[in-house]
């Protein structure tokens, strides 16, 4: 199970949620993937991460580290 962040918003220009990955966001164009209902878009969002870490590790790039929540 990955632990990146993924945003999910409703973009009313699209007609879409969209999916933005800020962990990747200095590495690949934003927002990276997209769904015709949340669902989708969260699965399309864990999809795209797997796909760009797989990518990364063939490619010897290194990989960003995943965000987490600091609770204080």
């Amino acid at each position: 199970m990955n632990r990146y962040s993924m945003i999910v918003q409703w973009s009313d220009e699209d007609q879409l949620f969209l999916v933005t990955i800020p962990e990747f966001a200095d590495l690949v164009v934003m927002p990276c993937t997209y769904g015709k209902n949340r669902s989708e878009a969260i699965h399309n969002g864990e999809e795209v991460i797997e796909m760009y870490l797989e990518a990364w590790l063939a490619d010897g790039v290194a990989i960003p580290e995943p965000k987490t929540l600091q609770v204080a």
